[in-house]
């Protein structure tokens, strides 16, 4: 198969790579990167466990195509604290008891930062429709928007 030459831009890191067309942008972040907090779980576009920010948004990176992503910069959860930004994110979810198996957890906190980074201040409603994209199967969601709650209150006081 023909390989392309790409140049990704991943946690502020330049990768050049050669990838196949096919290829997602999960399969390279996983398989070619080591970046393995991007969970492959249905690889439908339906979880959001594989959640990563695109040039500050977050998408399915199972949907999204490697050689799409030289378009933008990338985020994934190993980058999330990248210069102090969304520690108490973290810690907010530590906190309320919003991780419990974990595997969900790096989609919720991607989607939560591009939430807070274009909106510091939300609302439940807002808060609700940022993470819709995203499925917990062990906390419900009570716990995890406590915890958005929580760290947009913590920035607020910054």
């Amino acid at each position: 198969m023909t390989t392309i030459p790409v140049t990704l831009v991943v946690n502020g890191r330049a990768y050049s790579l050669e990838i196949e067309p096919h290829e997602t942008l999960l399969h390279v972040l996983r398989e070619r990167l080591g970046l393995t907090g991007t969970k492959a779980n249905c690889e439908e576009g339906e979880c959001g466990a594989c959640t990563v920010l695109f040039d500050g948004r977050p998408v399915n990176s199972c949907l999204l195509l490697a050689v799409r992503a030289q378009a933008g910069p990338v985020q994934t959860i190993e980058g999330l604290t990248a210069e102090g930004r969304h520690a108490a994110l973290q810690e907010a979810f530590a906190q309320e008891g919003a991780i419990q198996c974990g595997y969900c957890s790096p989609g919720f906190l991607l989607a939560s930062a591009a939430l807070l980074d274009r909106n510091p201040r939300p609302t439940q409603g807002e808060i609700v429709f940022a993470l819709s994209g995203n499925i917990c199967r062990c906390t419900g969601y009570s716990k995890i928007l406590m915890a958005v709650r929580h760290a947009a209150n913590e920035g607020s006081q910054e």
